[in-house]
């Protein structure tokens, strides 16, 4: 059977899809995906071109002052009941910086150095940009960019991995920006394939590793009991089993930390040929994925090690340094700071540890091209076997699969950029 999609092709008229094993039926369906029928040619890649007219940056968004920071979390929080004085326990991360997230400043930074260099190629794509807890809000972008004219949209999520919180909510939000303006069926939006391993994202953590070795070769410290942790928030296990296609057995904590324990592999083995240049003796340093900022309560498992319990064990194993690499997040917002920055480096001053935290990619110009030539892979409609990428798991689907990174806790809601459910 045939369904008219409910987006707008790159020609204006309405997009079909063949759904050739009759599993989708109806609006359902309709409102769940907005990419075309490559989806069956090349499973979950779009491999011909699209006359994108605009590109939304779609964030988590932050506080940006005292007055925000409940507010905020309200939003954050939203349908789960949590009364002020529990959210209250988290306010102080954000009251000790004043209430501010330098997330926002970070988006704004990420706007500006993404049109700087869609404008400098010459792509004639203006950048929008839109949250989902704070102002500016995606309603608001995605209005702004119809009101401007634009019909075609690539949404960019600051999220580099598969996971409900990570990628799904994201195809959610942008969903309900269309439910809230009432643009369906007048504006098509796909989105940015998640970037976990293009060169651009995985390159400045190179660059953060290699020159934290290399501080501590020159300071003398032994490399054979320096440890490297890869850092990433960490989720629920049953939302980790659920991150990725469920086609595939990605073995213990899902797509969502397949894909971490892939990329900080390739990371960790460029920097360690960097540095060999240099040092040709240098040894083989360890290295580990753990996780932090967990929030849920205690009877609910969630992916770990924490990372302050992987710094004591590395300490009483005789462990002499730590390089900290923030390899889950994009840019220095409050998780960084306040969990890595504040928390982890006292964990480590606590067991007499030196330590180091490499800096998050934020508006690198090594990322920011690299986010524009994702952008250009879908106007060009790339072929997959041309899509640079840094581990055999990539490059990841322009469409998601059917069930990909279910929310555990709230089922399955219209989502775009996908297929049902």
């Amino acid at each position: 059977m045939t369904i008219t999609n409910n987006g707008l092709g790159p020609d204006g008229k309405a997009v079909v899809v063949d759904l050739t094993d009759g599993r989708y039926e109806g609006e359902q369906f309709a409102r769940a995906a907005t990419d075309t029928a490559q989806v069956y040619a090349v499973p979950g890649r779009v491999e011909q071109p699209v006359a994108y007219d605009a590109v939304i940056l779609a964030g988590f968004g932050g506080p940006e002052g005292q007055d925000d920071v409940i507010p905020f979390l309200r939003n954050v929080t939203r349908g789960r009941g949590i009364p002020d004085e529990r959210l209250e326990e988290v306010a102080h991360h954000y009251r000790h910086f004043g209430g501010v997230s330098p997330i926002n400043q970070q988006n704004r930074d990420l706007q500006a150095a993404l049109q700087a260099e869609v404008d400098r190629r010459g792509l004639g794509l203006p950048v929008y940009w839109g949250n989902r807890n704070w102002s500016p809000y995606l309603p608001e972008a995605l209005q702004q960019a119809f009101d401007d004219g634009h019909r075609t949209i690539l949404g960019l999520a600051t999220s580099a991995y598969s996971s409900f919180s990570s990628c799904r909510q994201y195809r959610e939000d942008f969903a309900r920006a269309l439910d809230e303006t009432g643009l369906w069926g007048q504006v098509r939006i796909d989105k940015v394939a998640q970037f976990f391993d293009a060169p651009g994202f995985v390159a400045p953590f190179v660059t953060g590793v290699v020159d934290a070795l290399r501080t501590f070769l020159n300071d003398g410290v032994d490399l054979t009991t320096t440890r490297v942790l890869f850092a990433t928030h960490s989720i629920p296990t049953a939302d980790a089993e659920r991150s990725g296609p469920r086609d595939v057995d990605w073995g213990e904590g899902g797509a969502y930390a397949a894909q971490h324990l892939a990329v900080s592999e390739v990371i960790m083995r460029k920097a360690l040929a960097e540095l060999r240049d240099e040092y040709p003796a240098l040894p083989d340093v360890d290295w580990q994925l753990v996780y932090q900022s967990r929030s849920g309560p205690p009877s609910q498992p969630w992916l770990e090690p924490d990372i302050n319990d992987a710094i004591a064990d590395h300490a009483a194993s005789g462990a002499t340094a730590i390089v900290i690499v923030p390899v889950g997040f994009v840019s220095d917002h409050m998780e960084v700071m306040w969990d890595l920055d504040t928390e982890a480096l006292e964990t480590c001053e606590e067991h007499g540890l030196r330590a180091v935290r490499v800096p998050t990619p934020g508006v690198d110009p090594v990322y920011v091209s690299g986010l524009v030539d994702l952008i250009e892979e879908r106007l060009k409609g790339t072929p997959s076997n041309e899509r640079v990428r840094e581990t055999t798991l990539g490059p990841w689907y322009d469409v998601c699969r059917p069930g990909c990174c279910e929310n555990v806790r709230a089922g399955f809601k219209p989502a775009i950029s996908g297929l049902q459910p």
